[in-house]
Order: C-alpha cells, then sequence, then structure tokens
C-alpha cells in the first residue's frame, strides 16, 4: 500500500525534474539542484547529515553538499525516486511515514510555490489529519524561538499552542499551511493571521520559524 511519505517523494521527484537544475526555490539561496542534494544527503549520509543540527558537523554536512550537488542532476533526482540505501532506518514504513512525510510536503511546496503561477493543492481530509497530527507534536520546537506568542488554529477550532508568550498571535489555516508557516514559509502560507499588527509584521518577518 502506498504511503503519504511515498506519494511525496515520488511528486517532489516529478517536479523537481520538470523544473531543471536551475530553478527557484522557497529555500532562502538555494536552487532545486542544492535541494534535490539536500534530500540524497540527508537519507544516505546520516554522518554528514547531522550537520543540520549539531554545529560541530557543519564542515562534514557542507562537504557532503558540494560532493553531491556536482553530480549530475538526473541522478539526483533517481536517488530521490529510488529512496534510501537498502538498510537505512528510512526503509522501515513506520520511521519512513514518520521523518518523511513533512519533510517531503515541505519540499515538495519549496519547489511549487516558488514559482510564479503556482495553486494549492487539493488535499485529502485523512492526510490533513496525519499533517496536523504532527504538527502538533512539533509545534513548541518549530515554534520555540517566535518573537511573540503562537497560537495555530485549525478551520474546525482545533488548536496547537507553538509558543508562549506575549502579544498572541493567532495562525488559521489547514493543517498543510500552518506547517509551511512554522517552517518558516510564511510568505507562502494560505493562512488567516489575527493579534496585534506589530506582533505579527515580527513573525510575518522572522527568520526564527522552524529548525
Amino acid at each position: 500500500m502506498s504511503t503519504f511519505a511515498k506519494r511525496e517523494r515520488l511528486l517532489l521527484a516529478d517536479l523537481l525534474e520538470t523544473a531543471g537544475p536551475e530553478a527557484p526555490t522557497l529555500c532562502e539561496g538555494w536552487q532545486t539542484r542544492d535541494l534535490a542534494a539536500h534530500v540524497v544527503v540527508r537519507e544516505r549520509r546520516p554522518d554528514a547529515a547531522g550537520g543540520m543540527l549539531i554545529k560541530q558537523l557543519a564542515p562534514r554536512l557542507e562537504k557532503a553538499m558540494e560532493e553531491f550537488t556536482a553530480k549530475p542532476y538526473e541522478e539526483l533526482i533517481q536517488l530521490i525516486r529510488t529512496g534510501p540505501p537498502r538498510f537505512s532506518p528510512f526503509q522501515l514504513k513506520q520511521i519512513d511515514e514518520m521523518s518523511n512525510t513533512v519533510e517531503f510536503y515541505v519540499h515538495t511546496e519549496d519547489v511549487r510555490r516558488a514559482q510564479p503561477d503556482w495553486t494549492a493543492r487539493e488535499l485529502d481530509p485523512v492526510f490533513q489529519d496525519t499533517l496536523w497530527s504532527r504538527l502538533e507534536r512539533t509545534a513548541r520546537l518549530m515554534g520555540r524561538s517566535a518573537p511573540t506568542g503562537l497560537v495555530l488554529r485549525r478551520p474546525d477550532g482545533q488548536t496547537a499552542v507553538a509558543h508562549r508568550g506575549t502579544p498572541v498571535v493567532t495562525v488559521t489555516g489547514e493543517p498543510s499551511e500552518l506547517l509551511l508557516f512554522v517552517y518558516g514559509r510564511q510568505s507562502a502560507a494560505e493562512v488567516d493571521v489575527d493579534g496585534d499588527q506589530d506582533a505579527i509584521a515580527k513573525l510575518q518577518e522572522s527568520k526564527q520559524l522552524g529548525i
């Protein structure tokens, strides 16, 4: 049975292939080639991927990124499509779903929404519920450095507190859009933002959301 992570993986690979290696993305300073290399390094070079979070490993990550961005673009796309190596933990369905569903969804939108003619995808309710479940678990991590209090709200009224503080800004939208917001893609997220106007401006411009 297909999983959300596998679906988003294949969609991301198709989008990267169609866009070509030099298309813009929502990741500041990255073109599609850089984003493709990032996805491959994350899955195939765990020794280097830790540099995304651990400062001491940053040089190793930089070297790995240089190595993979130098590879033929078509090879990177194929590595994304085929997935992680045989004995990688990502091969396990449960780990793949937990680790990659949001990762691939966000990066898919990084490619889609960087294009001038993008339109929002119609996502099924089950997928939205899955994204909300992930968001509830990680909201405080993603919003820990927010410059204001931050509450995330679904249209049905369910809420998650991403950051405690005052003044409070409430961001309302579908889980897919809220995820993009707390992952630092505020300008591309289709959400309604309520609260003190100065606080809203700080939050919208903040580079501190996400990991």
